[in-house]
């Protein structure tokens, strides 16, 4: 995973918290379920949501960093710069 030295304000950062939190405590129920030999089909439902609940924070993450920015960048002429960024983060994210 490629990390970059670039920090930004998240506009809707207790919401993202908030989220990744709720996400935190499914994966420990989760990890408690497999310790305690769940059925794998209830486990996997878990997952599912969990699975879910981050692409959610995802697409929060992609529409804020879009608006804010890639518009940002656009409008200072970095544009080029800035679209090929998303567009490389929306591959890695499709895969």
């Amino acid at each position: 995973m490629q990390e970059t030295n670039k920090s930004t304000v998240q506009p809707n950062k207790q919401q993202l918290l908030n989220r990744l939190k709720r996400i935190e405590g499914q994966v420990r129920g989760v990890h408690q379920m497999v310790e305690t030999d769940r059925y794998c089909v209830d486990i996997l439902h878990q997952i599912s949501a969990i699975q879910s609940a981050m692409n959610k924070v995802s697409l929060a993450l992609l529409e804020d960093h879009t608006h804010h920015c890639v518009a940002n960048a656009i409008k200072g002429q970095d544009g080029e710069n800035a679209i090929k960024e998303l567009m490389d983060i929306m591959k890695t994210m499709t895969k």
